[in-house]
This record gives structure tokens, C-alpha cells and sequence, in this order.
């Protein structure tokens, strides 16, 4: 498989945004929806922003208050006991009942922009700022899909309640409106369809159970793209394999000649992330046609390999023209970049079932 890599890679980095709030530091810009509207290429970041600590012994969790509209700092010494700090993503809860952990940042969604999909302007304010009470921990990992003049954004919704899927439309990339939380927690990484199949709206999602079963790949339908049903299991994990230990939706799936084909992650028990493909039934995409044996692309350069989490190539969004699938992905956690590859060589390298 070939892999065009940009040279000006990562296209983005957290150096490049300032950070929204004062007394704040920005973490990541990375996992972007993608989309093209009037002449320019839109990426919609997800930026992690953290309240800066003078102190090593003190760690800060930022929430949103919905009924002030403000942002709160929660201070915590690493000397309490009641909190587990070993994930510096993380506070965790030592208490009995508590089933949620704070987040040492607060994740909204940024527009940067740009003429040639290489150069990238970043917007100084935030596009989608937490506002209700599933949003308080922050916004994450947005996908846009377009149908007409209308693009559809959905994205997670962190609270202590869970992590489910909100979805919002707008026409401008100026305003907004909600349309509410379609998917509820524990659930991510949601695809909407860019197109009616068969009278029916789509969407792959990723629930993760409790109990019983793994975090695998969903379909449901639904007939408005707010309330969704019939469930059915997609595709599942593979044992000893790139993509054994988690896996969920990538970049919006698009139409080829062969079926609908999703580039989507996978990451293995040691937690490092590639992307590979799936390629579904066109007229029925509840049936999978071919998949990925191996990864199309892993996290090989060093901005991929090394960062906030690094060994990670996480794509929210990808831009076909002809035979160019250019995939905007996440790095490490950490940043923004982008590579090419051949539409006709993905679907050649797939294992048919």
C-alpha cells in the first residue's frame, strides 16, 4: 500500500491554537470532522484545553456548570488518597458508588480552515462549546456528514453520567442548532450515512458493554436521523490480530462502485492504533462484503509514534476525489496530519468474505 504522507505534516499542532481560556493550556488539537464547504476545507478539531498548575502536587479538573454558563476548576492534592492520578488524563474515584473519573481537560470543537487542504488558519474562538448537562467534561471526536446544503455534526458527549452521542446541523459553519443526544451512553464514535438507502437513514456506533460482550461495531436506521433502531452487530474484534482488543468507526463512509466502503480504527492490547477498511453492501449495508486483514496505515512517523498518547492514527474524516482518499487523522493524541492513498489499492487489498 502506498502512503502519501504531507510534507508540512502534523498540519496542526497545539502550538498552533491559542488557548479559549485564560490560565489554560492547549493539549491537543487532533481527531477532526471533516468537510469541503464554499472553496475551502473544513476541519472541525476537537480542543483539549487544560488549566495550568504551578504546583506538581496539585492537579485541576475543569468542568462546565450549565446553569451558570460558566467554567468551574476543581483543585485536587495529589495526597488525598480518595483520587487515583496515575493516568494523567484522568482523576479517578476511590469511592464506593462513583462510577465516573474527572478529566484534567475540557475538550470543545474548533474550526481551522483552508484553500488547499495543507495550509490550515485556526478560528479563535470555539465552534461547538459544552452547553447542557451531558456536555459538562467536554465535546470530543466530531464527524460531520453532508446531505445537500446540510451538513449533520455529532460527537461525544462527556458528563458523569457517560459518554453518548449528540448530533447538531448546521448550513454555514457560523450557527447551529441541537438536535439532541441520539446515541445514549456508553457510546461513540457514531457514523451517519452521507444518503437515504433503501428510504432508510444509517449509522454504524460503538457501544461498550458492561456485562457481556467487547466494544464492537454497530448498525442501526432510523427514518429522521434522531431516533434510531434496529440494532444490528456489525463486525466484531479479531484475536491476534491489529485490531484485537478495540475497535470503532473512522471517517464517514462513502460510496465506491464495490459497496460502501469505511476506513475505521483498530487498536491492539498494548493500545497502539491503526486504520484499516470495511466495505459494506450497498443496497444493504448491514452486510459486511471484505475488510482489512492488515492496517492501511499505522502509526509509524514520529508525530504518529510519539506524543500526549502516542502510537495512535485516529481518522474522523476523510476527502475522495476520484481515486484520492485523502484521511485527515489524529496523531498521537497530540495533532492534525494527513496522507493519500489510492481508492483502486484499498479496495484491492481487502479480504473478501
Amino acid at each position: 500500500m502506498k502512503i502519501y504522507r504531507y510534507e508540512e505534516n502534523p498540519l496542526i499542532t497545539p502550538a498552533d491554537v491559542k488557548p479559549y481560556h485564560d490560565g489554560f493550556e492547549v493539549i491537543g488539537a487532533f481527531n477532526a470532522g471533516i468537510a469541503e464547504y464554499n472553496g475551502e476545507v473544513i476541519m472541525l478539531l476537537r480542543v483539549a484545553e487544560r488549566p495550568i498548575s504551578e504546583d506538581p502536587k496539585i492537579v485541576k479538573a475543569p468542568i462546565y456548570n450549565p446553569e451558570t454558563n460558566e467554567l468551574e476548576i476543581i483543585t485536587l492534592s495529589t495526597d488525598d488518597e480518595r483520587y487515583d492520578f496515575s493516568d494523567p488524563r484522568t482523576i479517578g474515584i476511590n469511592e464506593v458508588g462513583k462510577g465516573w473519573k474527572y478529566l484534567t481537560s475540557l475538550s470543545y470543537l474548533r474550526i481551522a480552515r483552508s484553500k488547499d487542504g495543507h495550509n490550515f488558519t485556526v478560528d479563535p474562538e470555539p465552534f461547538i462549546y459544552p452547553s447542557n448537562e451531558l456536555e459538562t467534561f467536554g465535546v470530543e471526536d466530531p464527524r460531520i456528514t453532508q446531505m445537500g446544503d446540510e451538513y449533520y455534526i455529532y460527537f461525544s458527549a462527556v458528563s458523569p453520567v457517560g459518554v453518548g452521542e449528540s448530533l447538531v446541523k448546521t448550513t454555514d459553519f457560523k450557527t447551529y442548532g441541537h438536535l439532541g443526544m441520539i446515541f445514549a451512553p456508553e457510546n461513540k464514535d457514531v457514523l451517519i450515512f452521507p444518503e437515504k438507502i433503501n428510504g432508510k437513514y444509517y449509522a454504524m456506533h460503538r457501544p461498550v458493554p458492561k456485562s457481556n460482550g467487547a466494544p464492537e461495531v454497530w448498525i442501526a436506521e432510523s427514518d429522521n436521523l434522531r431516533y434510531w433502531g434496529n440494532h444490528k452487530f456489525l463486525f466484531g474484534l479479531r484475536e491476534g490480530k491489529w485490531d484485537d482488543a478495540r475497535i470503532g468507526g473512522g471517517a464517514v463512509p462513502f460510496k465506491t462502485e464495490k459497496g460502501w466502503l469505511e476506513l475505521y480504527h483498530g487498536a491492539t492490547k498494548d493500545h497502539r492504533y491503526c486504520m484499516g477498511a470495511v466495505l459494506l453492501d450497498l443496497e444493504d449495508p448491514t452486510k459486511v462484503i471484505a475488510r482489512s486483514e492488515a492496517p492501511l496505515v499505522e502509526p509509524d512517523a514520529p508525530y504518529e509514534a510519539e506524543g500526549f498518547f502516542g502510537g495512535v492514527v485516529f481518522s474522523c474524516g476523510v476527502l475522495v476525489h476520484g481515486d484520492v482518499v485523502k484521511m485527515y487523522y489524529g496523531a498521537a493524541d497530540t495533532s492534525m496530519a494527513c496522507c493519500e492513498l489510492s481508492l483502486s489499492e484499498i479496495l484491492d487489498s481487502l479480504t473478501y468474505l
